[in-house]
């Protein structure tokens, strides 16, 4: 019997003058991109803040939104993320997420330094 999909809560940012949303995307202590996950919205919370939006995405479809960015690592419940050092570079080249609607999976022990990601709007969160 086949389970069901994992859903995670994916941080997400609005792209200015259009309606589409973009995933984010960090950078592990070593320098490698990774894409960010977690497990439920209070962790979101609690390691980007209240007013990061988010999205609710299987982790097939957030593989195919990391893989033409050659990202092939998901780092599953980071316990900080730390914002970019320019808030205005944000993540230029994230694929695009409807407005409703990996790889490697990492757990929040396997990488416990911050990983730096783009600032942005906090309208719109998931559900």
């Amino acid at each position: 019997m086949d389970e069901a999909p994992i859903i995670y809560a994916v941080p997400v940012r609005d792209l200015p003058g259009r309606m589409v949303r973009t995933v984010r995307t960090g950078r592990s202590p070593q320098g490698q991109r990774v894409g960010i996950a977690f497990t439920r919205s209070e962790l979101l919370v609690t390691a980007m803040g209240a007013d990061q939006a988010w999205e609710e995405l299987c982790e097939s479809a957030l593989r195919g939104m990391l893989r033409p960015l050659g990202i092939d690592r998901i780092q599953v419940d980071p316990l900080l993320v730390a914002p970019p050092l320019d808030p205005s570079i944000g993540d230029r080249a994230a694929p695009t997420v409807p407005a409703r609607g990996p790889a490697t999976l990492v757990g929040p022990r396997d990488m416990i330094d911050p990983v730096p990601v783009g600032t942005g709007s906090g309208a719109g969160q998931g559900r």
